[in-house]
């Protein structure tokens, strides 16, 4: 796939669809903050079919982390009227990242940083168990905290009205994945910025809840295409017009999925940060600053004159002043950023550094040594589990930084001490 420069900070993708997967109709530009960072061609061809879409607003603008994605393209900007996709926003629905900054500085630390490793795998459940037999999920809670009962009752009176109007979403995890961190690329990490300071910061989403409900409503629009016969180059690209009866109850269901996800996010921090507090000796101010953002969602936005709906996959919004958080992998550097609110991305920015490779690939090419070394001096899990998060399948973060100058400035460089993986 042909990449065209020009004298501006992004690059356009070649219009041009291989003839296999032609669509029909006129593409709207693909505007891609990418010089300096590996595009692959599977990514570039699933942009490419988003962007034949009728109701694509304007153009769509592309994170330097982009990488081919299940439904969507990750790291994607994607501006609509008059439509909504529920696969381009998936089924982790709100997930995001949160961080804090404490009044500690590193010398306040414990030598061995294991014992905070544990505390803090103790008070967040994470991972999944798999198979029938089990007593519980030890991803999810046994009895349920106060925090998360009491976060549940502000949640639930939503949940139950659409449950009622789509009773297969009422089978999912709910309360007991409140304040949960969950698998996959999911952490929870203790890091030291550029002065020595200690933030704790965590990546989650909606959980089982956000799932169910995403993958309901994918299905949901794929069978709403074929009752009225509309023809798409990829299914996953399956969409709800505005004004019908699936795209109210699927935005009445997404906003309500975020607002787990934040609060997922938010009652997960108050258990590390206590936690914590029984690690470390020195007692400690939290919350100093703090950041809690979306990278994984859609919203209401007034972008060139109008308003229109902004899903991000995998982008995090950059509006000006705006605080947001970009993390590396297990073993590279993180940033908290302020955004610099530049239009042409829709004030977005890129979510991570992006996987450069699939987790299969990870797994067969990089062995338990490699890992180590590449995570040397974190208190981190060093098994074979956790190979597909390895630091080399993700892009080079500096890279990622540097290709989105124009998009973020750079607040705080954080270094990861402590990571916890689901």
């Amino acid at each position: 796939m042909t990449l065209h420069s020009h004298d501006r900070s992004y690059e356009f993708l070649a219009q041009r669809l291989d003839a296999a997967h032609a669509a029909g109709g006129n593409a709207v530009p693909v505007k891609m903050w990418t010089r300096g960072v590996p595009v692959d061609e599977k990514a570039a061809q699933q942009l490419l079919k988003t962007a034949h879409l009728p109701f694509i607003f304007k153009w769509m603008a592309v994170m330097p982390d982009v990488h081919h994605g299940l439904g969507s393209t990750i790291g994607s900007v994607i501006p609509t009227k008059g439509a909504i996709i529920p696969a381009a926003v998936g089924v982790d629905i709100g997930c995001g990242m949160m961080a804090v900054r404490t009044s500690l500085n590193a010398r306040d630390l414990p030598d061995n940083l294991s014992g905070v490793r544990s505390a803090l795998e103790k008070a967040v459940p994470h991972g999944r168990t798999v198979g029938r037999g089990h007593a519980r999920d030890k991803g999810a809670w046994g009895e349920l905290p106060p925090a998360s009962a009491e976060a549940w009752r502000a949640l639930e009176g939503g949940f139950k009205a659409i449950a009622e109007k789509h009773p297969r979403v009422a089978k999912a995890n709910t309360a007991n994945h409140l304040g949960t961190l969950g698998t996959g690329n999911h952490f929870l990490e203790v890091c030291l910025d550029q002065e020595n300071r200690v933030w704790l910061m965590l990546h989650s989403g909606s959980r089982g809840v956000g799932n169910q409900i995403g993958q309901y409503f994918i299905e949901l629009a794929k069978k709403d295409m074929a009752r009225w016969y509309i023809n798409l180059p990829d299914q996953d690209l399956s969409y709800f017009p505005e004004g019908t009866e699936h795209f109210a109850d699927y935005v009445e269901a997404v906003e309500w999925a975020q607002s787990f996800a934040m609060m997922n996010r938010q009652v997960m921090m108050d258990h590390a940060i206590a936690a914590f507090r029984k690690a470390v000796p020195k007692p400690f101010e939290a919350s100093l600053e703090a950041v809690n953002c979306h990278h994984n969602y859609v919203v209401r936005e007034h972008h060139f004159g109008e308003n229109v709906l902004i899903t991000r996959k995998g982008a995090v919004r950059a509006a000006k002043g705006v605080m947001g958080i970009i993390p590396g992998s297990m073993g590279a550097k993180s940033f908290i950023v302020r955004g610099r609110g530049n239009v042409e991305s829709f004030c977005s920015c890129s979510h991570g550094a992006g996987r450069v490779m699939s987790r299969t690939e990870a797994k067969r090419r990089f062995t338990l040594a490699d890992h180590a070394r590449d995570t040397a001096g974190v208190e981190c899990r060093k098994d074979a589990d956790v190979i597909d998060e390895t630091p080399k399948a993700y892009k080079d973060i500096d890279a990622v930084m540097a290709a989105q100058a124009d998009l973020v400035e750079i607040v705080h460089t954080l270094r990861q001490v402590v990571c916890v993986k689901g």
